[in-house]
């Protein structure tokens, strides 16, 4: 049996796909940008969906603050690695200075 995303996650996972290389959003960005009633914490919930397999860059959402939400041991490492791999690298301290690396989308 094939399971097929609900329709606010599939409109997550086309935003988290529109994110650069090299950029960042925030999970309330992404949240916002996917419209109707989606909050920042449905945003979490689906890119912990994602299989493993998946190509959605989930790895380029963060929290409000510049950090990466996940615990090291449940793929905050990985996150990591994934952003220093396009260029955004964690400072110590685990902030992202945001205005450097937030993704701002073109308004249509």
């Amino acid at each position: 049996m094939t399971s097929h995303p609900s329709p606010a996650y599939s409109a997550i996972y086309a935003v988290v796909r529109r994110i650069p290389r090299g950029r960042v959003a925030t999970y309330g960005q992404v949240a916002e940008l996917a419209g109707g009633r989606v909050t920042a914490r449905q945003v979490g919930y689906a890119l912990h969906a994602l299989p493993a397999s998946t190509t959605v860059p989930w790895h380029r959402v963060v929290n409000r603050e510049g950090r990466i939400s996940l615990p090291p041991e449940s793929g905050g490492i990985e996150q990591q690695l994934r952003l220093a791999k396009e260029g955004v690298h964690t400072p110590p301290g685990g902030r992202l200075p945001l205005p450097g690396h937030l993704w701002r989308p073109r308004q249509s």
